[in-house]
């Protein structure tokens, strides 16, 4: 058993509380990965606050970089002293990962979702008692973790764990919604709507492969200019109105919660800016209001990707039909990640998808203030960072 501290949620949505806790040794097919940084995600907040109080105390976190420890007896990919990236995990062995196709995975809630390995076990302990973990199959809001091989991607010595942290969920789900599913020519156009660290790693994509005009949809002001600031022609409020390169809209354009935004002009705009739809509209946000205005504001055989978490919705099935949309449910971005991070990590070096620009560093030990700088938008993509 190895010493580690850990941010654990003691029950559904109480806040991150530094413990110190144990850590198992790893098994045959495992790694044991010494954190560097961890990328903070709506996801972990979401999820947490929703966590079933059976499975808790609870370690989120599930965008570490570190370096390689120790490794499984089995393990081949990696050795102690690799950098890497971790990801989600997936069992490898079933008709989706045989296929390439690991976001889709037979077993992806018990490996991701269920508080431990998939097997009933978890690899930390508190106080003597088993601490759940396993969570998108590392929990890395921890100083150490113990990972599954097929969720660690060694990336290069002289990447920053800043920028390699975020490739392992935010940054490989919205790049991937574009590049992998998508798949849009060079001067077709793209909406993303929702420019967090999810949204804007879409539009840096989007950029990266010649989309024109690519757009951006925000409530927040500083988020707007950052898309620009990032290749976006324009940014909007979701009540239309715009940040262009002569600097921010003042007006934050906030959705009402019956779902009409103020003047109601965001469809209008975007058809303007796209000339008359848009080819591709990527939506981060779940919201219904937001994917309703998605589906007006696609041309005929448009194609709307959501990747954001959000509950049940309806949509006007002739009016789908009549436009001949085409909806695209994408998890990871449709990632295998032992191909496109290295791919995404290319890009970067190329200067094409500078996440880094996204990146917000804070240490670990204050994890509570880049949960509070994410949620009031000041932070992008909070990053903690472990010395």
């Amino acid at each position: 058993m190895r010493h580690v501290r850990a941010a654990v949620t003691a029950e559904p949505g109480a806040p991150f509380v530094l413990r110190d806790a144990e850590l198992e040794d790893p098994r045959p097919r495992e790694v044991l990965v010494r954190m560097t940084a961890a990328g903070v995600c709506h996801t972990d907040l979401g999820i947490q606050a929703g966590w079933p109080r059976r499975l808790t105390p609870m370690v989120f976190g599930h965008e570490g970089a570190g370096r390689v420890e120790a490794v499984g007896t089995e393990v081949s990919g990696v050795e102690a002293g690799d950098p890497v990236c971790l990801t989600f995990a997936s069992c490898g062995g079933c008709p989706r990962c045989v296929a390439g196709d690991p976001a889709y995975c037979d077993s992806a809630r018990a490996l991701n979702l269920s508080g431990g390995r998939g097997d009933g076990s978890s690899a930390l302990r508190l106080d003597g008692a088993p601490l759940h973990g396993g969570f998108f199959g590392q929990s890395s809001f921890a100083t150490y973790a113990v990972v599954h091989e097929r969720g660690v991607v060694k990336v290069p010595a002289g990447l920053p764990a800043t920028v390699a942290a975020p490739l392992g969920c935010g940054a490989q789900t919205g790049a991937g919604t574009v590049l992998n599913r998508l798949r849009p020519e060079p001067g077709t156009s793209l909406v993303v709507l929702g420019a967090g660290g999810v949204g804007l790693s879409a539009l840096m994509a989007a950029v990266a492969v010649g989309c024109d005009p690519v757009v951006a949809v925000d409530p927040v002001a500083s988020r707007r200019s950052r898309a620009v600031a990032l290749g976006a022609r324009a940014a909007l409020a979701p009540d239309g109105s715009p940040v262009t390169d002569d600097g921010p809209a003042t007006d934050d354009g906030a959705v009402t919660d019956n779902g009409a935004a103020p003047g109601d002009g965001l469809v209008a705009a975007l058809r303007d800016l796209t000339g008359g739809g848009a080819h591709h509209v990527v939506d981060t946000t779940g919201r219904p209001e937001m994917l309703h205005r998605a589906v007006e504001a696609l041309r005929p055989r448009g194609a709307l990707a959501f990747v954001g978490l959000g509950g049940e919705m309806t949509f006007d099935m002739m009016r789908l039909m009549t436009k001949g949309v085409r909806l695209h449910g994408v998890m990871e971005g449709d990632s295998d990640p032992a191909r496109f991070i290295p791919e995404l990590v290319g890009l970067y070096r190329r200067g094409r998808f500078p996440v880094d620009r996204l990146v917000t560093a804070f240490p670990f030990e204050e994890i509570g203030a880049a949960v509070a700088a994410m949620r009031d938008g000041s932070a992008v993509k909070p990053v903690l960072t472990f010395t």
